[in-house]
């Protein structure tokens, strides 16, 4: 993996990077199967809905044990998604909807929302920032025993070495056929080992001479040495698999100025960047619209402001701003060798126009941690998958996420969208939300990639996926 994980609550952060550990661990009500349906996990089926959309009952699947040998039942169901909503960016921006959540017998789980809410299975099937499904007796603010339902348990874990993970001989699988997230899980291999390899390069030269099973995010240029690897290493490349982009801090600081974050797009050339970033153009794809053409959300409100490139203009913007000279602080990490491209591009185009720039470039969980404090950056660079519902990322869509944008216009934008259940209809309403973003520049979506990473040939069973799962699938004998 990139990184040493900077936690293993699955509620504690939208890092992809835990995500993928801990969906091994914890289960969610809901998932995505290969079509990115949502489809039930741990729930037993979809929720029944009244009339008016308020009111969903939730009928949980019976003899599901905890890692503990319990078995789950309401009452863990209803305290954790109390505390998801009370810890996870996405969790509170669903609580903002919510009226009341109760156990109604043993398993049954009924959810009341304040206004019908369109995005609310998909927030529930998220494995980032995850709704997981904890051992009530588990809960605390800091989670020190991680007890899920998962085909996998935690072990143990040396920081900077290992996380461990050992198969569950107690899993109660679905039935199922195996699709995406969905289905049929089967704990296979004994014991997954999650490596932090800081160094891109690290984890290209551990994939060629065999000593990793499997190598996450790997930089694109290493794609010819992969392809001459031979039989014993299958480069794997997951196409649409997301897009990076720039998040700006709207409370703190010299971008906390609404015209100064224009001023800011104003200058940006994120051709240059995917370019920097990516090189090969089989890896990226530059156009405005955040979800590709031929999908529900395909929208081009706002499209003239994206790629402008253009210096003088930025540079009259940011004086008319009142900039006077503070720099900007940008806020990086080299385990995504991409993300640091970009920010030295994006330094150099602020550079043109006269905006001087602070690169802060650290590991990623120093990272996740700084963006938390807005007194520490201006812009960080992160990046995300690209999923079917516009509210599942990027987090700041949602409120209070690092970034901590929030005023009338997305607010009344968002409403809309998400009291919308009429899937044609929230299609046009996405335009709007798109327009705003646009308009007031609290991330700036760089474009589209493709993701490159690596099996050795003997991992047998795996399905390339947004954040790689490893039930299902086996090791031969070396």
């Amino acid at each position: 993996m990139i990184a040493e994980p900077q936690t293993l609550d699955p509620m504690g952060t939208t890092a992809d990077l835990v995500g993928t550990i801990m969906q091994h661990v914890y289960e969610p009500l809901y998932t995505f199967d290969a079509k990115w349906n949502v489809v039930p996990m741990l729930a037993d089926g979809l929720p029944k809905v009244s009339k008016d959309g308020l009111t969903h009952t939730i009928a949980l699947r019976k003899g599901v044990k905890f890692h503990n040998g319990r078995e789950m039942v309401a009452d863990d169901v209803v305290a954790s998604l109390q505390r998801w909503m009370e810890v996870s960016p996405r969790g509170k921006s669903v609580a903002k909807e919510v009226a009341s959540i109760e156990a109604k017998g043993p398993n049954t789980v009924e959810l009341k929302l304040k206004t019908p809410y369109a995005p609310l299975l998909a927030q529930l099937a998220l494995p980032t920032g995850m709704a997981a499904i904890l051992a009530k007796e588990t809960i605390a603010p800091q989670l020190k025993d991680f007890i899920g339902t998962g085909p996998y348990k935690f072990k143990e874990r040396k920081p900077d070495q290992y996380t461990l993970l050992t198969r569950f001989e107690g899993y109660a699988s679905r039935k199922e056929p195996a699709s995406g997230y969905a289905g049929k899980r089967e704990a296979l291999i004994e014991e997954l080992r999650f490596v932090p390899v800081p160094n891109a390069n690290t984890r290209v030269e551990g994939t060629l001479s065999g000593q990793f099973d499997y190598a996450d995010l790997l930089p694109v240029e290493s794609i010819g040495r992969l392809d001459k690897a031979g039989a014993s290493v299958v480069p794997i490349m997951t196409t649409s698999f997301g897009f990076p982009y720039l998040v700006f801090n709207t409370k703190e600081g010299v971008l906390a100025s609404q015209p100064l974050r224009q001023a800011v797009q104003m200058a940006f050339g994120p051709g240059e960047m995917m370019a920097a970033a990516f090189g090969d153009t089989r890896f990226f794809t530059i156009e405005p619209n955040h979800f590709p053409q031929g999908t529900p959300f395909y929208s081009t409100a706002g499209a003239d402001k994206y790629n402008q490139r253009n210096a003088s203009a930025a540079k009259d913007m940011a004086a008319k701003a009142g900039y006077n000279g503070q720099p900007v602080r940008i806020l990086a990490s080299r385990q995504y060798e991409f993300h640091y491209n970009m920010a030295l591009v994006m330094a150099e185009q602020l550079k043109r126009t006269g905006i001087k720039t602070e690169l802060q470039i650290v590991d990623w969980a120093t990272l996740v941690q700084r963006r938390n404090d807005p007194k520490l950056w201006d812009i960080y660079v992160t990046h995300s998958g690209q999923f079917p519902e516009p509210m599942l990322s990027p987090p700041q869509l949602s409120e209070g996420a690092p970034g901590w944008w929030s005023s009338p216009a997305k607010q009344a934008a968002l409403s809309a969208f998400n009291q919308e259940m009429d899937p044609a209809k929230r299609g046009a309403l996405w335009g709007k939300v798109q327009q705003v973003v646009y308009d007031e520049v609290p991330y700036v979506n760089v474009g589209k990639f493709n993701g490159l990473s690596a099996r050795a040939q003997r991992l047998q069973g795996y399905t390339p996926a947004a954040w790689p799962f490893f039930w299902n699938t086996t090791v031969a004998a070396k």
